[in-house]
Formats: structure tokens, sequence, C-alpha cells
């Protein structure tokens, strides 16, 4: 059974300060939670969740050795930030440490300037990980990605994509004169027209509404875009990575 105390701690854990000031975040869901508890590298300070999901994972419950307490669906759903939770919620601690984001060869960064809705955040990420890239930079002005509807949106993939907050132009200090910059323009050059590139490089996405910032844009080593057929007048980020994402794989397998 929920407490009064707990169930308050739980909400409060909805808002960025109180997540900043204690270093903890929530994790919603059956399959996302599952999917945290057979990982290793996350410390998981406690796990509420109803009956059944405890007997459907009381192997791995028991081997993360985490506090549970059970609870109701009708309680789960009153602390959570879901429509409706009938199965658990777990309380993560953040990482002491930021991931130290490094450009191997062959591979691709996706760089975030901006992107401040939480949804599309973690949409980028569920994409960067069917992709099979693993680091993902972000601007401090882009969503909190621990913010429970990231978190959500993201589908578990938080859990193996690295996220680094580092204002941008400091970021791309860090890398050799030679590296690849695609920025994503609405006038760029067609991604359907580009050669393969097997060294990799960095994708770097602006926000729908604001694009990509004036003093990032003298860092863009190639402007590309995705070539429009009707009349929208824009795509959702999420959606733009995915295509990109989408092409540069394709080339860089031919």
């Amino acid at each position: 059974m929920l407490s009064k105390n707990q169930a308050k701690n739980l909400r409060a854990l909805h808002r960025k300060k109180t997540r900043r000031e204690q270093g903890l975040f929530l994790v919603e869901g059956e399959k996302v939670v599952a999917e945290l508890l057979a990982a290793s590298d996350w410390q998981v300070q406690s796990l509420y969740a109803t009956a059944a999901f405890i007997n459907a994972y009381k192997g791995l419950i028991k081997q993360s050795g985490v506090t549970l307490v059970e609870c109701s669906a009708e309680e789960l759903t009153s602390v959570s930030t879901l429509v409706s939770n009938s199965a658990a919620l777990a309380v993560v601690a953040m990482p002491r440490q930021a991931p130290d984001l490094h450009l191997d060869s062959n591979t691709w960064i996706l760089a975030l300037d901006g992107i401040n809705d939480p949804g599309n955040l973690g949409s980028v990420l569920r994409i960067a990980d069917w992709y099979g890239i693993q680091q993902v930079m972000c601007s401090p002005t882009t969503a909190e990605v621990y913010n429970p509807k990231v978190i959500t949106a993201s589908k578990g993939s938080f859990l193996r994509v690295a996220v680094v907050y580092q204002p941008l132009p400091d970021f791309f200090a860090t890398l050799s004169a030679n590296t690849a910059v695609l920025g994503a323009y609405l006038d760029g050059e067609s991604i359907h027209n580009l050669q393969p590139n097997p060294q990799g490089g960095v994708i770097l996405l602006g926000s729908e509404a604001q694009g990509i910032s004036a003093e990032l844009a003298a860092l863009v080593t190639r402007k590309i875009t995705i070539p429009a057929f009707g009349a929208a007048e824009s795509l959702n980020v999420g959606i733009a990575a995915a295509v990109i994402c989408d092409n540069l794989k394709r080339l860089s397998s031919l």
C-alpha cells in the first residue's frame, strides 16, 4: 500500500526543481521498468508495482535487490505522469557523472540545438537507438532528459543512448577540423543526393520554430534538407531525424 508521504514524494518528482535537488527521476510503465531492472548500470532506489507486475518479474526484482512497495493500479495511476499505470513505477538515481562523448571513425553523433519539447527529445533518442547512434549532444536549451515525458517517449532508449548537455560551440571546438557537420535546413542540399560517407560525423538539428542558431550555422560544413513533395511547411524534428538517419545509414552501407 502506498503511504501519503510516499505519494507526496513521488508527485514531487514530476517537477524539474525537485528532480535536480534530489538527483532522482521517474521511470513508468511495464516494459520500460522491466528493461530498467535488467540494466546493471542504473541505480534503482525504489520500485512501486502491482501484484501482477511483481509476479511476472519476480526474478528481475529479486536480482536487482530494489526496495519494493506493492500498490494497486489506482494508487500507481494517482502518482504517475501517465494517464493510466497498471504495472510499475521506479525511482531512479541520476548518474553522478555525465558520459564522455567522443566521435569515433565511421560513427555519427546527433547534436540538438534548442529542442525544447520533451516528447520530441524522447522520440529523437528512440530514433538514435534504432539507427545505432549511441551519443546525443544537447544544447543547454534542449529539454531535460529526465523529464517524465522524455523518458516515456524514448521507450527505454534512454538506457542505451548517452546524452550530454554542453554549449554546442564548446562541443564543436573539440572536434577535428575535417569533421563532417551536416546541418538540417529547409534550403539545403537534398539528402537524396549525398554520396556515401563512411567516415561519419555530426548531424545537427535545430527546433522546428527557430532552426539552427546563427552561431552554429558557421560551423556547419554541409547544409542538407529533406525534399518536400507536398505543401507541408516543415517536419517534426523527430521525423526529420529519422529520415536523415535512414539515408545516412543506407549510404554508409553501400
